[in-house]
């Protein structure tokens, strides 16, 4: 069993961070629409998840993290989502998130952007998963279904997890078009958060969407890297960035300030329909970017995991 530490956000009401939002994101766009809505139903296109909804018993996980990755690869840090489901105390959860593929799986590194309904006493798990990786043949984005090729739930190294019951209910819809600040989609509605609550923990996840518009999108290289890797510059070099184009379906995870458990405050992975994915850096095209997000506000942190020796290196 993994060391886990539970702690509880603060949760302020759907209609409060409505405000929040809006004020914050009218700093970095130029049309903002920010409302209660009821989830539309996920298992729909672009979507396509295993479950119809972002609601019941929202909690966020940080499993891990990059010190298992930099400077130097820890291979033998491999996670099971159902695993992690129950020490979330959630068993059979829908997870959606950010993280890194178990190289002990898929024989290499990897984009992992998980899209699980975990399994409990009466159903098995459901992967929809995706992998984005480099492909070797002409060094483009190569994106797969995670269950085409394997059965498993793992993963590896790090993870950001937004877990829920998968339920519909009622949720915050974010529309956001026209980028006119430095900041991308999630970096605005965290520092938003961070602004007005100060260092009271607010923890985000869900999904949106890049319907218009192109970004900037890393993967990182299959094979890890022989020399450590000890600046963010070094990081860089060694990532491959493309820009990718809309519709891009990203899976957030966002946590408004830190409280000590040496957690990364922002994740972000995207699949597309079209064979793009991987992880979210910015919109490369602010003046036509429209963003379309729906998000659920998490009632615990669960840190798992926690590297024992840390940095802020490669958290970008």
């Amino acid at each position: 069993m993994a060391n886990v530490e539970m702690f509880a956000f603060h949760i302020p009401s759907l209609e409060e961070l409505v405000g929040v939002l809006q004020n914050g994101l009218k700093e970095n766009f130029a049309d903002v629409q920010v409302s209660v809505v009821d989830c539309p139903d996920l298992t729909k296109e672009p979507f396509t998840f295993p479950a119809k909804g972002i609601c019941g018993k929202p909690r966020i996980a940080d499993v891990g993290g990059v010190p298992y990755l930099l400077p130097l690869v820890q291979k033998e840090k491999v996670y099971d989502l159902n695993t992690i489901a129950k020490e979330m105390q959630l068993p059979g959860a829908f997870f959606l998130g950010a993280g890194a593929a178990s190289s002990r799986v898929v024989g290499g590194n990897a984009e992992l952007i998980p899209i699980v309904q975990a399994k409990n006493e009466k159903k098995p798990a459901v992967n929809r998963s995706y992998l984005a990786k480099i492909n070797l043949e002409d060094g483009g984005c190569l994106l797969e279904q995670y269950s085409s090729k394997y059965k498993d739930c793992e993963f590896g190294l790090l993870a950001n997890l937004y877990a829920s019951e998968g339920l519909p209910g009622k949720v915050i819809e974010v529309k956001a078009n026209r980028r006119t600040g430095e900041q991308n989609f999630i970096s605005c509605m965290r520092k938003a958060l961070e602004k007005y609550y100060g260092d009271k923990p607010v923890g985000m996840g869900g999904t949106f969407v890049i319907q218009k518009g192109k970004a900037k999108i890393h993967i990182m290289p299959s094979e890890f890297s022989a020399c450590p890797l000890k600046t963010d510059e070094d990081v860089n070099n060694w990532l491959k960035f493309y820009e990718m184009k809309a519709p891009l379906i990203c899976q957030p995870v966002l946590v408004s300030h830190d409280p000590g458990f040496d957690l990364r405050l922002e994740h972000t992975h995207c699949f597309s329909h079209h064979g793009e994915g991987g992880h979210y850096h910015q919109d490369t095209t602010p003046e036509t970017v429209e963003y379309l997000g729906y998000f659920q506000p998490a009632e615990f942190l669960f840190r798992i995991d926690k590297p024992k020796e840390t940095h802020m290196v490669g958290r970008d």
